[in-house]
């Protein structure tokens, strides 16, 4: 019986990356950190005035002033014991903030729709997931830190009033100057910040890329114009570190002038009111002190340019941390269903959004610019797709490169939501489950996997739940990856990084970490690409033992897979072609086009006139059939 459906959750609302939401995470230790910078901004403060004190004492010639002097050092060691709290709870606060940005924005990126996460570049995206992270997170340390560096020259001045107007008014004179030189280099650093993380996404963009396609470049030995390729922006990347050096040299260069002529200033007007006996020596000291601490506001320069950063650094995290999560309406799949699989008039189009592994995917994006809000063309990759898989059987799906198999499959899996139409795992529609319930459900294998985890047996038994050890080695059976998992240096417990891997190898791992944790519905895409024959072969066999338990869909582009499976769905243009058992689309000329080698016409016609199911186990010879479509 279907369940009862319930009312639709929304989504999440969107997560800003601003710093008062993540002054909310650590509150006690930005209140410490806000508490030290303020007390070793009022122990800085309170020094010169009781250093005058002392020394007009000492002029006076009376006794020594032993307790003015005991103030000025435990004044001292407080200004020394605060500001030393302040460097530690910023290092340590800064570090816990940042953890918790890149783990608040991954999962933000994991949650979301995976054509949605990944329309920003891969490149880009782990600089942002590292870099800017860093960057942002640190908005609510400097804030609260900075608070010692707006403090200090505020309550200078105040001190200078205190003991002379004339004395004051010599300093803000000089005062608009040097509020006009921190707004400039405020502004322009912001500005040249954003423009040296934009540079720094285009160079990790195209690395990225090259990385992916390292045995392409290498096949085609053009690794000399890829090295030029990706280097070519540091042309730009220089360009904007220099401009942001200068502008840090021009506001040092301006200070370092102007900030000596004001306390010269300071200081030429104090001596004056010395001589005419309006404030005493102690006071001539007190307000050379103050003038110090109230020049020292170009110390501001630093917070300042870390803000503006950290403020550009957020910007680029918005798009991400404000990524809808996939809606559900908190079902799951029946209890005990087979994996029975429909479709029912099914659409995806490209929107320039699509995940990297699609086929038909186009390039939405120059480099390093993500299209979250464009309006690239739109293309249909699967169109009006009806299609019913009854549970526990297989399905291969074939077709020409860019029919829309990996759309497909990514749509029977929810790794991407359809634009039209519904998907339903045994009556419930995808849309409808709770994700972590139907992840459990639901095994993928991809022709290049992800291999994550320490060692072989990690990255097996990575999954919706940790497979156990006896899980992991059955899987590792069943992809016929056991045998060469037992020549590596320490077997299951070897380090992916002693691991040399074949891209066999790897697709194995891949398998059996699929098989390690079986679910009702097993999704291959092109996992079988890798493989040589006699391997295929066993891993189709294991296959074939999940009938009953398992509805397999398998992106096939070799004959042998289609031959094997129950059903053959034939995609073409992204549209059903035809459906039905191999043995009667083997009748359609076109269908075993879909098979032929560029250079095996004639080995398809001999085993065309054979018919389908030659060979053993109705397999047929992987040597004059095995094609590569991707």
């Amino acid at each position: 019986m279907r369940p009862k459906p319930r009312p639709r959750l929304r989504p999440r609302p969107p997560e800003p990356s601003g710093a008062r939401r993540l002054a909310r995470r650590h509150p006690g230790a930005l209140l410490a950190l806000f508490l030290c910078s303020t007390g070793g901004a009022l122990a800085a403060l309170a020094l010169p005035a009781a250093l005058g004190h002392a020394v007009d004492r000492l002029v006076d010639g009376g006794p020594v002033p032993w307790a003015g002097l005991l103030l000025c050092a435990v004044l001292t060691l407080a200004e020394t014991g605060f500001d030393a709290g302040a460097a530690v709870l910023t290092t340590s606060t800064g570090a816990r903030l940042t953890a918790h940005l890149r783990t608040r924005t991954t999962a933000r990126v994991l949650a979301a729709e995976p054509r949605r996460a990944l329309a920003v570049p891969t490149g880009d995206l782990t600089s942002r997931l590292t870099a800017r992270t860093a960057d942002a997170a640190t908005a609510p340390v400097t804030a609260a830190g900075a608070v010692a560096g707006v403090l200090l020259p505020l309550g200078a001045i105040v001190g200078l009033f205190v003991i002379d107007l004339w004395t004051a008014a010599a300093f803000l004179l000089g005062a608009p100057l040097l509020v006009a030189l921190l707004h400039t280099f405020t502004r322009r650093t912001a500005d040249a910040g954003a423009d040296y993380q934009r540079a720094q996404s285009v160079i990790a963009h195209r690395l990225t890329e090259a990385l992916d396609g390292a045995d392409t470049i290498r096949a085609a030995r053009t690794g000399a114009r890829e090295y030029r390729r990706i280097l070519e922006p540091l042309t730009t990347l220089a360009a904007h570190g220099r401009r942001t050096w200068a502008v840090y040299g021009r506001a040092a260069g301006q200070s370092a002038l102007l900030l000596p002529l004001l306390m010269l200033l300071v200081l030429a007007v104090g001596g004056l009111r010395l001589h005419t006996g309006a404030i005493g020596v102690g006071d001539l000291v007190a307000a050379s002190r103050y003038a110090a601490l109230a020049v020292g506001i170009g110390s501001l320069t630093g917070a300042l340019g870390a803000l503006a950063r950290s403020r550009a650094a957020a910007r680029t995290l918005d798009p991400l941390l404000t990524l809808d999560p996939l809606p559900h309406e908190g079902l799951g799949p029946l209890p005990g269903g087979p994996g029975h699989l429909e479709l029912r008039d099914v659409g995806v189009v490209q929107d320039g959004k699509q995940d990297g592994n699609q086929e038909g995917k186009q390039d939405g994006m120059q480099d390093g610019e993500p299209l979250l809000n464009g309006e690239p063309d739109r293309k249909p990759l699967l169109t009006g797709v009806h299609l019913t898989v009854p549970g526990g059987t297989s399905l291969a799906v074939v077709g020409r490169s860019g029919s829309g198999k990996s759309v497909f499959a990514a749509v029977v899996g929810r790794l991407l939501d359809p634009d039209t139409g519904t998907v339903l795992l045994d009556g419930v529609p995808l849309t409808a489950m709770d994700p972590a319930l139907l992840r459990p459900e639901i095994a993928y294998a991809f022709a290049r996997p992800a291999l994550p985890g320490t060692t072989v047996e990690d990255t097996i038994a990575f999954g919706p739940w940790t497979a156990g050890p006896a899980a992991v080695r059955e899987g590792a059976r069943a992809a016929r990856a056991d045998g060469f998992v037992g020549l590596l240096p320490y077997g299951y417990a070897t380090p992916l990084t002693d691991a040399p891997l074949s891209g066999g190898e790897r697709q194995r791992l891949g398998l059996a970490r699929a098989f390690a944790h079986p679910g009702r519905l097993l999704i291959l895409d092109d996992a079988l690409s890798g493989l040589d024959t006699v391997t295929e072969h066993h891993v189709r066999r294991a296959l074939d033992e999940r009938a009953g338990r398992c509805t397999r869909v398998i992106v096939a582009h070799r004959l042998s897979s289609a031959a094997r499976a129950d059903r053959v769905l034939w995609l073409e243009d992204g549209r059903v072609r035809a459906t039905g058992p191999h043995e009667e689309l083997w009748a359609d000329p076109e269908y075993r086009a879909v098979f032929r080698t560029e250079t095996g016409e004639a080995e398809e016609t001999a085993e065309a006139d054979e018919g389908p199911g030659a060979g053993a186990d109705g397999a047929l010879p992987q040597a004059r059939t095995e094609v590569e479509a991707r």
